[in-house]
Protein backbone atom coordinates (compact mmCIF):
# COMPACT_ATOMS: atom_id res chain seq x y z
CA UNK A 1 0.00 0.00 0.00
CA UNK A 2 1.42 3.67 -0.57
CA UNK A 3 2.45 5.61 2.13
CA UNK A 4 -0.11 8.64 1.22
CA UNK A 5 -3.08 5.63 1.15
CA UNK A 6 -1.90 3.92 5.06
CA UNK A 7 -1.90 7.76 6.26
CA UNK A 8 -4.94 8.23 5.15
CA UNK A 9 -6.67 5.17 6.17
CA UNK A 10 -4.98 5.48 9.20
CA UNK A 11 -7.03 8.16 9.71
CA UNK A 12 -9.92 6.90 9.21
CA UNK A 13 -9.34 4.27 11.34
CA UNK A 14 -8.60 6.89 14.27
CA UNK A 15 -11.77 9.10 13.16
CA UNK A 16 -14.16 5.55 13.28
CA UNK A 17 -12.34 4.73 16.73
CA UNK A 18 -13.02 8.17 17.82
CA UNK A 19 -16.71 7.79 16.31
CA UNK A 20 -17.59 4.47 18.26
CA UNK A 21 -15.80 5.61 21.78
CA UNK A 22 -18.58 8.55 21.56
CA UNK A 23 -20.86 5.59 20.52
CA UNK A 24 -19.91 3.09 23.01
CA UNK A 25 -20.29 5.46 25.70
CA UNK A 26 -23.70 7.03 24.72
CA UNK A 27 -25.09 3.64 24.30
CA UNK A 28 -24.54 2.29 27.66
CA UNK A 29 -27.13 4.62 29.14
CA UNK A 30 -29.40 4.47 26.25
CA UNK A 31 -29.51 0.20 27.30
CA UNK A 32 -29.98 1.34 30.66
CA UNK A 33 -33.17 3.26 29.41
CA UNK A 34 -34.36 0.62 27.19
CA UNK A 35 -33.75 -2.19 30.09
CA UNK A 36 -35.82 -0.14 32.23
CA UNK A 37 -38.93 0.26 30.01
CA UNK A 38 -38.80 -3.31 29.47
CA UNK A 39 -41.20 -5.71 30.46
CA UNK A 40 -40.39 -9.04 28.50
CA UNK A 41 -38.06 -10.82 31.26
CA UNK A 42 -35.87 -12.33 28.73
CA UNK A 43 -35.32 -9.08 26.80
CA UNK A 44 -34.48 -6.90 30.13
CA UNK A 45 -31.72 -9.93 30.46
CA UNK A 46 -30.66 -9.46 27.03
CA UNK A 47 -30.18 -5.59 27.31
CA UNK A 48 -28.56 -5.81 30.78
CA UNK A 49 -26.19 -8.09 29.35
CA UNK A 50 -25.22 -6.08 26.22
CA UNK A 51 -25.25 -3.11 28.29
CA UNK A 52 -21.58 -4.76 30.57
CA UNK A 53 -20.60 -5.47 26.88
CA UNK A 54 -20.66 -2.04 25.68
CA UNK A 55 -19.06 -0.99 28.68
CA UNK A 56 -16.28 -3.70 27.66
CA UNK A 57 -16.22 -2.68 24.38
CA UNK A 58 -15.59 1.11 25.04
CA UNK A 59 -12.67 -0.32 27.29
CA UNK A 60 -11.39 -2.31 24.34
CA UNK A 61 -11.28 0.62 22.27
CA UNK A 62 -9.20 2.72 24.83
CA UNK A 63 -6.43 -0.34 24.27
CA UNK A 64 -6.80 0.39 20.89
CA UNK A 65 -6.10 3.80 21.26
CA UNK A 66 -3.19 3.74 23.56
CA UNK A 67 -1.82 0.56 20.74
CA UNK A 68 -1.92 2.71 18.10
CA UNK A 69 -0.09 5.42 20.11
CA UNK A 70 -2.76 7.58 19.53
CA UNK A 71 -4.63 10.31 22.69
CA UNK A 72 -7.75 8.63 23.48
CA UNK A 73 -11.08 10.95 22.11
CA UNK A 74 -14.40 10.46 21.20
CA UNK A 75 -16.08 12.69 18.26
CA UNK A 76 -20.08 13.42 18.11
CA UNK A 77 -21.32 10.60 16.39
CA UNK A 78 -24.94 11.91 14.55
CA UNK A 79 -25.45 8.36 13.43
CA UNK A 80 -25.77 7.12 16.77
CA UNK A 81 -27.62 10.19 18.36
CA UNK A 82 -30.23 10.28 15.91
CA UNK A 83 -30.62 6.01 16.31
CA UNK A 84 -30.90 6.89 20.34
CA UNK A 85 -33.12 9.86 19.72
CA UNK A 86 -35.70 7.55 17.72
CA UNK A 87 -35.12 4.58 19.96
CA UNK A 88 -35.95 7.16 23.32
CA UNK A 89 -39.18 8.75 20.95
CA UNK A 90 -40.39 4.86 19.96
CA UNK A 91 -40.11 4.13 24.09
CA UNK A 92 -42.28 7.08 24.77
CA UNK A 93 -44.60 6.90 21.81
CA UNK A 94 -45.55 3.03 23.09
CA UNK A 95 -44.99 3.18 26.98
CA UNK A 96 -48.43 2.06 27.73
CA UNK A 97 -48.81 -0.31 24.66
CA UNK A 98 -48.54 -3.94 24.21
CA UNK A 99 -45.74 -3.17 21.40
CA UNK A 100 -43.73 -1.79 23.86
CA UNK A 101 -41.28 -4.44 23.74
CA UNK A 102 -41.15 -4.84 19.93
CA UNK A 103 -40.20 -1.52 19.75
CA UNK A 104 -37.44 -1.85 22.19
CA UNK A 105 -36.33 -4.49 20.63
CA UNK A 106 -36.31 -2.43 17.28
CA UNK A 107 -34.11 0.28 18.79
CA UNK A 108 -31.78 -2.30 19.89
CA UNK A 109 -31.15 -3.56 16.61
CA UNK A 110 -30.79 -0.47 14.87
CA UNK A 111 -27.71 0.39 17.19
CA UNK A 112 -26.77 -3.40 16.25
CA UNK A 113 -26.85 -2.85 12.94
CA UNK A 114 -24.66 0.18 12.91
CA UNK A 115 -21.80 -1.47 15.28
CA UNK A 116 -21.63 -4.39 12.87
CA UNK A 117 -21.21 -2.01 9.90
CA UNK A 118 -18.52 0.10 11.62
CA UNK A 119 -16.17 -2.55 13.50
CA UNK A 120 -16.61 -4.35 10.14
CA UNK A 121 -14.61 -1.90 8.35
CA UNK A 122 -12.46 -1.47 11.18
CA UNK A 123 -11.44 -4.69 11.40
CA UNK A 124 -10.71 -4.47 7.63
CA UNK A 125 -8.74 -1.34 7.55
CA UNK A 126 -6.78 -2.34 11.04
CA UNK A 127 -5.93 -5.72 9.12
CA UNK A 128 -4.84 -3.73 6.16
CA UNK A 129 -3.04 -1.66 8.03
CA UNK A 130 -1.13 -4.32 10.36
CA UNK A 131 -2.93 -3.37 13.41
CA UNK A 132 -3.07 -6.97 14.12
CA UNK A 133 -4.00 -6.51 17.90
CA UNK A 134 -6.49 -3.49 17.16
CA UNK A 135 -7.57 -5.87 14.75
CA UNK A 136 -8.24 -8.71 17.31
CA UNK A 137 -10.19 -6.64 19.86
CA UNK A 138 -12.13 -4.49 17.00
CA UNK A 139 -13.25 -7.96 15.95
CA UNK A 140 -14.17 -9.34 19.12
CA UNK A 141 -16.56 -6.77 19.51
CA UNK A 142 -17.71 -7.38 16.28
CA UNK A 143 -18.86 -10.95 17.27
CA UNK A 144 -20.41 -9.35 20.22
CA UNK A 145 -22.21 -7.29 17.97
CA UNK A 146 -23.71 -9.87 16.06
CA UNK A 147 -24.38 -12.36 18.72
CA UNK A 148 -26.73 -9.68 20.48
CA UNK A 149 -28.35 -8.81 16.68
CA UNK A 150 -29.05 -12.02 16.71
CA UNK A 151 -30.51 -12.62 20.26
CA UNK A 152 -32.71 -9.67 20.00
CA UNK A 153 -34.28 -11.32 16.62
CA UNK A 154 -34.63 -14.44 18.39
CA UNK A 155 -36.28 -12.36 21.26
CA UNK A 156 -38.72 -10.18 19.15
CA UNK A 157 -39.35 -13.86 17.04
CA UNK A 158 -40.50 -14.87 20.94
CA UNK A 159 -42.59 -12.11 21.25
CA UNK A 160 -44.63 -11.83 18.25
CA UNK A 161 -45.55 -15.80 18.72
CA UNK A 162 -46.75 -14.34 22.39
CA UNK A 163 -48.77 -11.54 20.43
CA UNK A 164 -50.05 -13.81 18.12
CA UNK A 165 -51.36 -16.26 20.51
CA UNK A 166 -53.34 -13.05 22.47
CA UNK A 167 -54.54 -12.34 19.30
Amino acid sequence: MEKQTATGLSKLLENQLADMYYAGEQLVDFLRKLDTAAKNVKLKEALAKHREETKGQVERLQRAFKIMGRKLHGKKCPAMDGIIQEGLEIMEQFRDDPALDLALVAAGQKAQLYGIATYGSMCEWANELGHTTVQDLLHETLEEEKANWEKLTTIAGNLMNKENEIA
